[in-house]
Order: C-alpha cells, then structure tokens, then sequence
C-alpha cells in the first residue's frame, strides 16, 4: 500500500466534534477537489476525489452540517487514473453551499485562495484545512533523497493560503509552480513528521518514519562499504608497492642487510597483499605492526641512501603508475 493512501485511510476516519472545523475541512476539500459551474443558471458545487474514505467523508459533513444529500458518481479509472475516481455533486442547493462554505464571498464573487474562517482562524482551522486539502489532492512520497509531502492546488493563491496555514505550526511549506500546476511542497522530514500529527495521522507517520530508518541505515550501510572496499584496495596497493620496494632494496644491498631488516623484509616479500598486522604474525618471534613498519622502512632508507651514494636508481623506482594511485 503507497503512503499516501496509508495517509488518507487515517485522516478519513479522524473524529471532529467542532462544527468549525468540520467547516474548515469541508471548505478545504470542496476548493482543492472540486470547482463552481454554472449549468442551466445554477451554480453546482463539484468534487471530483480518489479515496473512498474521503468521499464518505465529505459525503458525511455536507449532510449533517447543511443537510444535503449530494450525488455520488463513479468513474473508472482510464489511461491517465488507475482506480476509480468519484465525483461528488451538489445541484440543487449549490448556491447555498458555495456560500456556506466560502467558495463565494458575500457579494457571490468566487474566492480564489481560502475561506476567510480558514485564513483567519487558528491551529484547529489551519489543521483542519491541511486535512481536507490532502485529502482532496495530497501525496506522501516514500523517505529518501526526493521524499516530500505534496498539495496540488487550484491557483497560486489557495497555495499561498494553503502555506499560510503550515506556518502556523512553524513548518516552512514551499509554493511552487511544477509542469504547469501550482504545488505547495513540504520536504524536510521533522517538518512532514508534525504536519501529518497535526492532521491526525500519527500511524501513518510512525510507518513513514520507520521506513525512512531503514533506508538511512541502509545507506549507511552501503557508505560503510564502500569505505571500507576503498580502504582495503588502498592497503592492498601500498603493500604491493612496498613488496616491489624491498625486493630493489636487496638488489641495492647484496649482502649488505642487517638479519632483523633481513626477516622483515622477506615477509614482505613472500606476502605482499598481508597487512603489517598480519606480517606481525607470521614473524618468528612475532611482531607488532608497528614493528615491522620500523623494520622495512629502515630498510628502505638504507637501500635509498645507498642506491644515492652509487648514483643508481633507488627503490622508488620501480613503482608502477597502478601502486601510486590514491
């Protein structure tokens, strides 16, 4: 099941005694999912939804706060909608709803961003109208690097109401225009987190929230390993090149080299991808790391200042352009 759909299924059945904000609801709904149409002379209020839930829901307000009976008609779902989308019709009473619900001001002008008792009212009506407006046409991504909560609205300026309405609760919405639709887009996590509680959709935040856990930890995961890849293939290099170093080294020296560089430097050689660790151990006695570090790094200086004396070339020499690379 998508998010958004977990989303809805929850802010469907959020309880509301408040006849006010029942009222906020409503007016958020019918303004993002719906429109004003003159047909015959009348005005006739619209809502087309794609949740079941919010169409009963919607279905419900309208007839215990205005008493009407809107008609309910479903549409399958074509190219462009997967499911059945349902389209929700008041006729006979449109006027009055449009009035009562503040699609129309006072004088029957259309309203073009929100009811004044939304713009105006408090935390309550501000929650209330994010509620119907996702309900009408919100969308929860899933956590990651793109995820955001979504509102897609009828104009700029029901959006910048819609942005009013978050800043409420100190969440930072942001208004925007994507592919010719205005969007208002909440990305930041915490943010989505107090918006969907504001709502009355705790549950679904607690799966968002869990969701996103896991692919954090699983992006750490994937960085730990791949430092940790890097890390080996580096070692890995180093005690190459450091193998090639030694075996010039002896070249250089002849006889020349002290029994103690002599052991260390041999392991090396006979193991050139062992880490010094494991070279420690493989001594007879055995060696810490740091040891044997000591050991063939004075066994490169010698060989260096020898080869430098003779005026040959010295260990650094035979390093390829591979053994060099970070």
């Amino acid at each position: 099941m998508s998010l958004t759909v977990t989303v809805k299924d929850e802010l469907a059945l959020v309880a509301i005694e408040n006849a006010a904000q029942r009222r906020a609801e409503v007016s958020a709904m019918l303004r993002f999912a719906g429109g004003l149409h003159i047909v015959s002379g009348r005005i006739v209020v619209e809502a087309e939804l794609d949740h079941g839930g919010a169409v009963r829901r919607l279905h419900q307000h309208l007839k215990e706060l205005y008493g009407m009976e809107p008609e309910v008609v479903v549409v399958q779902g074509g190219s462009l909608h997967r499911g059945s989308r349902y389209v929700l019709r008041v006729t006979g009473r449109g006027k009055d709803l449009a009035r009562l619900s503040g699609l129309v001001d006072d004088r029957g002008r259309p309203v073009r961003g929100m009811p004044v008792a939304v713009v105006q009212g408090g935390r309550n009506a501000a929650a209330a109208a994010w509620r119907g407006a996702f309900l009408a046409r919100g969308s929860l991504t899933e956590p990651g690097r793109s995820s955001s909560l979504e509102v897609t609205c009828p104009g700029s300026e029901a959006a910048l109401a819609l942005v009013g309405a978050a800043r409420r609760f100190d969440i930072s919405a942001k208004a925007r225009e994507v592919r010719g639709a205005d969007r208002v887009v909440v990305r930041d996590g915490e943010a989505i987190g107090v918006l969907l509680e504001r709502m009355g959709a705790p549950e679904a935040f607690k799966v968002w929230a869990e969701r996103r856990s896991r692919r954090e930890s699983r992006g750490t995961a994937n960085r730990l390993a791949n430092f940790d890849d890097a890390n080996l293939r580096r070692s890995a290099r180093a005690a190459v090149a450091s193998g090639a170093r030694v075996e010039r080294a002896f070249e250089i020296l002849g006889d020349d080299v002290p029994a103690h560089l002599l052991q260390a430097g041999r392991l090396r050689v006979a193991h050139k991808q062992a880490s010094l660790e494991e070279l420690g151990q493989l001594s007879d006695p055995q060696l810490t790391k740091d040891a044997v570090a000591g050991r063939i790094r004075r066994l490169l200086a010698m060989a260096d200042k020898h080869a430098h004396e003779m005026g040959i070339p010295d260990t650094e020499s035979v390093l390829t352009q591979e053994m060099l690379e970070p």
